[in-house]
């Protein structure tokens, strides 16, 4: 199993014949203004069977770059309980994945497991399954109480990718002033300890920092390397770098 990281919180999964992408971004949200890293063309990944998407948010869930480089018609999951808004979105091929419950795309196995929103919109994060190896994307999830019990479930994880930025958004509408709505490295260092993890490769953090309105938290990789020290190999990517399993 080949894993590219994507652009923010995306990557790219080569399993075999199977190749898929997770919350895959290349047209930048406005309202962060300019992405403080360069997003590449998601063509530079070569092509997918199928598209995962953890949650509806615009920089994971890039309509117009799916229609762009993959097809309006390629075969793009969400919850169950967001199919229904991302078929309004020009995609012919909206599937819905029912909590909990597996499916396979090519030689994977997928599976739906808890996260948690930032701001309480729905998400789901994935464990996929394949080669022999097990790995785990999570979306923007928050720290939550949930990871012993997907531990208990699957067992340990080869991977897993965690959002690490620790972000603050300053709209008192959606989330109260100073109150993360992703997991801080130190809490992305103690998922994957229960996890088990062999790697954590951190995702979403570089991109956006556009304060005030989404202010990313400091020293983000400073902090998980030191947070991580011999607990958990902590494998950083730059963007169209891999890791084989």
């Amino acid at each position: 199993m080949l894993i590219q990281k994507m652009s923010w919180a995306g990557i790219h999964i080569d399993s075999g014949e199977t190749k898929i992408a997770i919350d895959p971004l290349y047209h930048f949200p406005i309202k962060f203004g300019t992405p403080h890293e360069e997003l590449v063309a998601w063509d530079q990944f070569g092509s997918v069977d199928a598209v995962l998407i953890t949650h509806l948010h615009e920089d994971h869930f890039d309509v117009e770059g799916i229609k762009r480089f993959y097809g309006e018609d390629v075969p793009v999951y969400v919850a169950q309980e967001l199919q229904e808004e991302a078929n309004k979105r020009d995609l012919t091929n909206v599937k819905g994945v029912v909590f909990g419950d597996s499916f396979s795309i090519g030689e994977l196995t997928i599976t739906s497991t808890f996260a948690v929103d930032g701001i309480g919109d729905h998400q789901i994060a994935y464990v996929i399954e394949g080669d022999g190896k097990r790995i785990f994307h999570t979306g923007d999830t928050l720290w939550h109480g949930y990871w012993r019990k997907i531990k208990e479930r699957f067992g340990i994880f080869d991977t897993v990718f965690l959002p690490v930025n620790g972000a603050v958004i300053n709209n008192p509408a959606l989330s109260a002033n100073n109150q993360q709505i992703v997991m801080t490295p130190e809490q992305a260092v103690s998922a994957a300890v229960i996890l088990q993890a062999g790697n954590l490769v951190p995702i979403h953090y570089g991109v956006v920092h556009h304060p005030p309105l989404y202010r990313q938290t400091e020293d983000v990789l400073g902090r998980l390397k030191e947070s991580a020290g011999e607990k958990v190999k902590v494998k950083i990517l730059q963007v169209k770098e891999s890791i084989t399993l």
